[in-house]
């Protein structure tokens, strides 16, 4: 199965390393191939190093694309992260992140 949606970035300072991290944290969570697109860059959403030469600024429309066995919940989950400014219960370890978050 494959899915694709658009979504815009809320954080105010774009996709910087906290949320890069906690993106691909994630999506590594899932078997499914997970990649994420800005205008014609896309990038895998399991590497952080990738995540983060996208350049996003807050405001940015990004595209996530999944694809495999549990695609739909991992798009669903991505894109909630994404538009929740990573302040989600799908973020991964928000408990254990020095600032609470």
């Amino acid at each position: 199965m494959r899915v694709e949606k658009v979504v815009v970035l809320h954080n105010e300072t774009g996709l910087h390393a906290r949320p890069a991290m906690l993106l691909a944290q994630s999506a590594a969570s899932f078997k499914s191939r997970v990649t994420i697109a800005k205008g014609e860059k896309r990038v895998d959403a399991k590497s952080i190093i990738s995540l983060l030469t996208l350049g996003a600024a807050g405001g940015t429309e990004l595209t996530i694309t999944a694809e495999g066995a549990d695609a739909e919940t991992a798009m669903q989950t991505i894109a909630n992260m994404i538009t929740g400014d990573f302040e989600s219960d799908d973020c991964p370890d928000k408990k254990k992140m020095p600032d609470g978050h």
